[in-house]
């Protein structure tokens, strides 16, 4: 199959109302165990990574594996690039042939990323890509605390602005969740998600979509979230498994049961977002 955009993907889900899970890859292990699910639950997928992983795998490496699977897959598979925070970085991103782009502005304030958001959205448009912008902020990865303040959430009164100012295509929105490991059970404000869907019709995308209950996702589901990010849980599978294994165990057995686990915990999210069959 040729390599899809994500906003092809995304607007199928918006239109039959379910998510589809973006997973980051850094390693073979972890795209073999997400092609996998997808071929095999007939699952859309995007894949991906983000400018913090680069530095476990570079583009050099990781861009060529990403798009060769997405592009002999036979299911839809989007390859995007997730939170770039460097101009530099995504130029990159794009350059390698990435289908979407993520710039997460979110440390800025509002003028100052819609500023950038807006120059780095003509260049993507420009090579043929789609660009991604968070308003609002989804904490965890600077203060890894696992907390959200209500000043941070998405503020829908923002929304409309800041999408005709940075001609977004995909817009990330902050509405309790949080990257990684949670301190406590997230609040999510299902109201002001209910308020951001009504305002805009573009693919909303959740951050932090690890450690929510089954409940959590269809609720999101249903009030207009398409695209889940999804990362820590994932590892986590791999991580349970290794431990569980005896020291003397040989790498190539190691390798396959934490692929197998991932595999695993990537059919479970497949299924709970409803995009199994979809393909």
């Amino acid at each position: 199959m040729p390599l899809y955009p994500m906003s092809e993907i995304l607007e199928d889900a918006k239109q039959k109302k379910y998510g589809v899970g973006y997973f980051n890859n850094i390693n073979t292990e972890m795209t073999r165990s997400c092609i996998r699910a997808a071929e095999d639950l007939r699952s859309p997928v995007i894949m991906g990574t983000a400018e913090a992983l680069l530095k476990y795998s570079s583009f050099d490496w990781v861009a060529p594996m990403l798009l060769d699977v997405a592009r002999n897959a036979t299911v839809p598979v989007a390859v995007h690039f997730d939170h770039g925070y460097n101009v530099e970085t995504i130029m990159k991103a794009l350059r390698y042939g990435f289908g979407s782009v993520m710039f997460d502005g979110s440390i800025y304030p509002v003028d100052e990323n819609i500023r950038i958001s807006a120059e780095i959205a003509t260049i993507a448009h420009a090579m043929g890509a789609g660009l991604e912008c968070e308003l609002g902020k989804v904490g965890g990865l600077e203060e890894g605390e696992g907390e959200i303040g209500v000043d941070q959430l998405t503020e829908a009164s923002e929304v409309t602005t800041f999408l005709e100012k940075t001609n977004a295509d995909f817009l990330a929105i902050s509405i309790g969740t949080t990257h990684g490991v949670y301190a406590k059970a997230p609040n999510l404000d299902l109201e002001r998600l209910a308020e951001i869907r009504i305002i805009t019709d573009i693919p909303l995308v959740l951050h932090g979509g690890s450690g929510l209950t089954d409940l959590d996702y269809k609720n999101c589901i249903a009030g207009g979230i398409q695209k889940i990010n999804t990362f820590t849980d994932v590892v986590n599978a791999a991580i349970e498994t290794a431990r569980g294994i005896s020291e003397d165990a040989p790498y190539v057995e190691l390798s396959k049961l934490m692929e197998d686990a991932m595999y695993d915990a990537v059919a479970l999210k497949i299924k709970t977002y409803g995009s199994d069959g979809k393909a």
